[in-house]
């Protein structure tokens, strides 16, 4: 088939789940519909799995993420940056309650080796599920290489929904909290802008191409993964590092990829590289893994749950905030970022509002989901496998 109507088929499960998002304020998450819808698709043999290859938009998203990571950013000015250790150590918090209770109560139903095969893609994302799987293969545990590949594909299920509806609560708080008369905000808004796209380091003619925006942006994904390779530190952390250094010294605009006016296209390919993790799974492994599986993920929800309700309680943080921090482990970027999006676009009623619940909840949702899928979950997973 060709690739456009491959792009319109999954353009069209995106839109669904869009719709859907948008008709229920966000309770129903844009991902979650898009995954589920997917996953069906996928083994009933409506979508073929050489589909995602054959869109092309694969590998465009793959090459897209380290840019996108750089815009991210740019979105968090570097003092909020430095207020955010209260999410690193929530999410820390978080974390390590949520192992020890896959550990302890997994252990004793089954044995630690089912506990090890979930705990560490639970604890974040697919970095920490590779770890998890070639491990238990080169250990010779052959037979629990299907639990972290459902622990994986079916946490998205419980972590974005929960998400969704804890932020979405917390942000009517954000909402409430504002002034009603916002008539002059879009004049704000403006006046901002440009005075942001004066003070840059280059010529303000310069920073009103969006082809040039996008450049510079690509100079800090590429930067980030040349560094990757070089010191074996995740791009990741470096694009991060990249995205909020540059915004800081101007070098970057902040909101880089929507001045760019690339965000759209740009989210639509990182869902995509989302619903590829699908391609493989069957029901078969669902069926035979399902009970270790629940009980993985019963758990160990909970146990984030709970680490984020102490370190809510540790700096006086509603639960309503710190939960959804520490829940970022079970989907991390881009899902954190979609649903941050998603809730102010929804419970926002006007641009301010929408701003206003962006800025307050952006930042720690980002810094929560790279704090566990892309540091803590890796050393989770590895600790736990050396230990087979």
């Amino acid at each position: 088939m060709e690739p456009i109507f491959i792009v319109l088929i999954i353009m069209f499960i995106i839109a669904l789940g869009e719709l859907l998002s948008l008709s229920s304020r966000a309770r129903i998450p844009t991902l979650l519909v898009v995954i589920t819808v997917t996953f069906i698709l996928l083994q009933t043999g409506v979508m073929p799995e050489t589909f995602m290859e054959s869109s092309t938009f694969l590998a465009v998203g793959a090459v897209l993420v380290p840019v996108i990571i750089v815009h991210l950013g740019t979105l968090i000015p570097l003092s909020v940056m430095k207020q955010q250790y209260k999410a690193v150590i929530i999410t820390l918090i978080g974390l390590v309650v949520s192992v020890v209770s896959i550990l302890s109560v997994v252990t004793i139903l089954f044995d630690y080796h089912t506990a090890v095969a979930g705990a560490g893609p639970l604890t974040g994302g697919i970095i920490a599920y590779l770890v998890t799987s070639d491990g238990l293969a080169k250990a010779g545990f052959t037979s629990l290489v299907a639990i972290p590949v459902v622990v994986f594909a079916l946490q998205n299920l419980v972590g974005m929904p929960l998400s969704s509806i804890l932020l979405s609560k917390y942000a009517k708080t954000i909402r409430n909290d504002l002034p009603q008369n916002s008539s002059h905000a879009p004049q704000e808004v403006a006046s901002t802008v440009e005075e942001d796209m004066q003070n840059m380091l280059f010529p303000t003619t310069f920073m009103r191409s969006e082809f040039f925006i996008l450049f510079l942006l690509f100079i800090g994904g590429a930067l980030a993964v040349f560094l990757d390779h070089l010191t074996t530190i995740n791009y990741s952390l470096w694009a991060l590092a990249i995205g909020v250094i540059g915004a800081a010294i101007r070098f970057y605009p902040e909101r880089a990829l929507d001045r760019a006016n690339s965000t759209g296209i740009a989210m639509v390919t990182l869902i995509v590289v989302v619903i590829s993790s699908l391609v493989g799974i069957t029901w078969g492994q669902v069926v035979s893994s399902l009970l270790p599986v629940i009980i993985i993920i019963f758990v160990g929800t909970c146990g984030l749950m709970i680490g984020g309700m102490i370190g809510g309680k540790l700096f006086n943080w509603k639960p309503t905030k710190s939960i959804p921090v520490v829940l970022t482990a079970m989907y991390g970027f881009p899902g954190d970022y979609l649903i941050v999006e998603e809730v102010s676009r929804s419970v926002g009623r006007n641009e301010e509002e929408q701003k206003a619940i962006m800025n307050e909840l952006v930042a720690p949702m980002l810094i929560g989901g790279f704090t566990s899928v892309t540091v803590g979950s890796i050393v989770v997973a590895s600790i736990l496998i050396g230990t087979l």
